[in-house]
């Protein structure tokens, strides 16, 4: 059933093009941001909108060539102020309300592979909490304690322990997206054929990640230490995800789809904590600027607000992954190659099983011929 939706590859990809380059087609099909020349034009050109998110510190670049961006390690000073937020990927950029549909989700493993994949989560969450230090521990109903209290008995982390977490987990988190993007693009060179919109999606998903951990490396600079630790579980966990994609590829996906699952876990955990007063460091800490520019947050946005994007978007791998994982990689069309479901159905569904994903295409398809036939006709109109 699913190959009527997979003989409309060529002209949905064809039209990738319309949805990153024309604004009137782009407008209800791609809620993506950096999407249409018009958006790109103002973030180089409106110097005082982008003073107004900036602020003063940031406005020029540093005079001598001692002081230029790219010989600092800080993550957002390494970035051309003339360009910056225009230089990533699409991804979603949420509303209000999609923020705040999002729910803690399980998908229930049937299949050998799915409880493989599975049972590997588990094993390396519990692997994760011990090195990042991570255990949580409902904190006592009724208790007079204070913060500080709390933190010495055990109940919680601090602000310290949960950024060490964060960081850990986003520096491998950006592994398995890169994976298989690469994987796939070898393939399609070596078979001389189409992807199908696979490699596009993967690479978004790695480079969303990475925007996680560069965000939140402008609250720390962690030690030789840390990084030593990251160093190995990256190159472990590069390779042994590399030859398991080789070997099955939906299972990977799977597991994505199961790793993703805990990022949300973790991040509701955190956004509970900061909301309750338990990371009383974070209450009023400015969102990053280069959290501003990438989730197109208000310039007073608070680090709360940064918390929210980041765990949508890892509700959207989660809900990604597990739909991939239910395709055949060889055959089957990305249903996500040129729209996603907004939060409401991201935030609160597990995942597109196969029919509903070749519903999906054929919408998309439909959405796209719809977009130009009107374009065409208002081309016309105005000649």
């Amino acid at each position: 059933m699913f190959k009527s939706a997979i003989s409309t590859a060529a002209p949905l990809q064809r039209r990738t093009l319309l949805c990153s380059r024309t604004v009137v087609i782009a407008s209800p099909l791609c809620r993506r941001s950096f999407m249409t020349n018009g958006i790109r034009r103002n973030a180089l050109t409106d110097k005082s909108a982008h003073a107004a998110s900036v602020g003063p510190h940031k406005q020029d670049l540093p005079k001598s060539s001692s002081q230029a961006p790219l010989t600092h390690p800080d993550a957002v000073s390494t970035v051309p102020t003339m360009v910056r937020g225009d230089w990533v990927l699409f991804h979603p950029v949420y509303t209000q309300e999609e923020l705040k549909a999002v729910e803690v989700l399980h998908h229930e493993a049937k299949t050998f592979s799915d409880k493989l994949a599975a049972g590997l989560v588990k094993f390396a969450r519990s692997l994760f909490d011990l090195a990042s230090g991570y255990k949580h521990v409902t904190v006592p109903p009724n208790e007079k304690m204070t913060v500080q209290e709390l933190r010495a008995a055990g109940y919680l982390l601090d602000d310290r322990a949960w950024l060490n977490r964060i960081l850990f987990l986003e520096s491998v988190a950006g592994v398995p997206g890169m994976v298989a993007a690469t994987l796939r693009h070898l393939t399609s060179l070596r078979l001389m054929r189409r992807d199908s919109g696979w490699i596009h999606t993967c690479l978004e998903e790695a480079e969303n990640e990475r925007m996680h951990l560069m965000t939140f490396m402008t609250l720390r600079k962690p030690s030789l230490f840390f990084r030593a630790m990251v160093l190995g579980a990256q190159g472990v966990f590069y390779n042994l995800f590399f030859l398991s994609y080789i070997i099955s590829p939906r299972t990977c996906h799977r597991f994505v789809g199961h790793l993703e699952e805990e990022a949300v876990l973790t991040y509701t955990r955190c956004i509970q904590d900061l909301e309750a007063g338990r990371i009383p460091e974070w209450t009023n800490e400015p969102a990053p600027e280069i959290a501003i520019d990438y989730w197109r947050l208000p310039p007073d946005a608070k680090l709360l607000d940064v918390m929210y994007a980041v765990r949508s978007d890892e509700s959207t791998h989660r809900f990604v992954n597990h739909s991939l994982a239910n395709l055949d990689p060889n055959t089957d069309v990305n249903p996500f190659a040129l729209r996603e479901p907004d939060m409401h159905v991201k935030g609160k569904k597990i995942a597109f099983d196969r029919a509903e994903a070749e519903k999906y295409v054929k919408e998309s398809h439909a959405l796209m011929e719809k977009k130009t036939d009107e374009a065409l006709r208002s081309e016309k109109n105005a000649q």
